[in-house]
């Protein structure tokens, strides 16, 4: 039988209400840790910034950390907003990753700010912005790959080290331009569910082969809240809520604990719109779970699920874990990969 689809987290090490940072990654690096003893595949830290409640803002920073703290898990970004740095300090610093965890980083890329405008412009280089971001991935390729002869300008450590590159998005832009590049496809569905079947589409029907990818590989990033009951799942899934309704109100967005109802905690129109924004969230019990990711990918292609459960309780988080886990092999696989286009070299 063919193996499961492999499953992989995204880490916002978002800070619980009263927590420290301190306390919050020492919880994400333990959380990293157990992920680790179920066999999960990645384990990715997204590119934030100026904002209160999340705390992967250096995020090479932080993949250095818990790849340090783990054994074999392989961890990156998901991702680096490329527009918000030189490509050369990107591949100085996964470059040097690359060289302490040897075939265990990822460094996927996005074209998006990750902050508000006014931060932005404080992050950016010379006033350069995602129009420029497919010059960029190309000099990323270049600077990660084989020196060559009069290169002006190398990253060392960096060069020849070829980490696997991914291009991650939320429209169809960065699947043409994964495609056209012949790069791994991450779409971002845990908070942009809109497109993503025409996303992965695109990506596939327009795919060419590039040196570090074969045949098409693409990963779809989703939210979960799996727990021991649907009764569970449903309360602890209002954590999820809340920050997302903090979101919309412009508000921090510290990771709140459950409540009982959201009733009196958001308007009509602001369930709507929280509810739209997590389109994607699976929750509840294995059952439940194995049935809604049956649906979910029963008219996509996908080879790889990438999850972010925002639970407020560390221990209850993990044991999601455990729990999410039963689910990739529990009976027939959700989806057999075709091809052996990995991205784990």
């Amino acid at each position: 039988m063919p193996a499961p689809i492999p499953y992989s987290l995204l880490e916002l090490a978002s800070v619980r209400e009263g927590d420290s940072v301190a306390t919050t990654l020492a919880n994400s690096v333990r959380y990293a840790q157990h992920a680790e003893t179920l066999d999960f595949r990645r384990f990715w830290l997204a590119e934030h910034h100026n904002m209160e409640g999340i705390s992967s803002s250096a995020t090479s920073v932080l993949v250095g950390h818990i790849a340090g703290k783990t054994q074999r898990l392989r961890v990156g970004s998901g991702g680096v907003m490329l527009p918000n740095h030189p490509p050369l300090v990107i591949a100085e610093q996964f470059g040097t990753l690359a060289c302490l965890y040897p075939n265990r980083i990822d460094l996927g890329l996005g074209r998006a700010p990750g902050t508000d405008q006014i931060t932005a412009r404080a992050l950016r280089r010379d006033g350069l912005g995602a129009e420029q971001f497919p010059e960029d991935v190309a000099r990323l390729q270049s600077l990660l790959g084989p020196l060559q002869p009069g290169q002006p300008v190398k990253a060392i450590p960096g060069a020849g080290t070829n980490v696997p590159i991914w291009l991650l998005g939320s429209s169809l832009y960065s699947a043409q331009l994964a495609a056209l590049k012949g790069l791994p496809y991450a779409f971002a569905g845990h908070f942009a569910p809109r497109l993503y079947r025409e996303a992965l589409r695109v990506y596939r029907d327009n795919f060419q082969p590039s040196a570090q990818l074969e045949q098409p590989y693409a990963m779809l990033s989703l939210p979960a809240v799996p727990a021991e009951s649907k009764e569970e799942a449903r309360f602890l899934a209002t954590t999820s809520y809340q920050r997302i309704l903090s979101l919309f109100r412009g508000q921090p967005l510290w990771m709140k604990p459950p409540v009982e109802s959201m009733d009196d905690l958001w308007s009509p129109s602001e369930k709507t719109g929280v509810k739209d924004f997590l389109k994607l969230q699976v929750q509840g019990n294995p059952q439940d779970l194995r049935l809604q990711l049956d649906e979910l990918l029963s008219d996509i292609q996908v080879d790889e699920l990438m999850f972010t459960i925002d639970i407020h309780d560390p221990d209850k988080r993990r044991r999601a874990l455990d729990i999410l886990a039963t689910t990739r092999e529990a009976g027939a696989p959700f989806q057999t990969r075709c091809h052996q286009g990995e991205t784990d070299s």
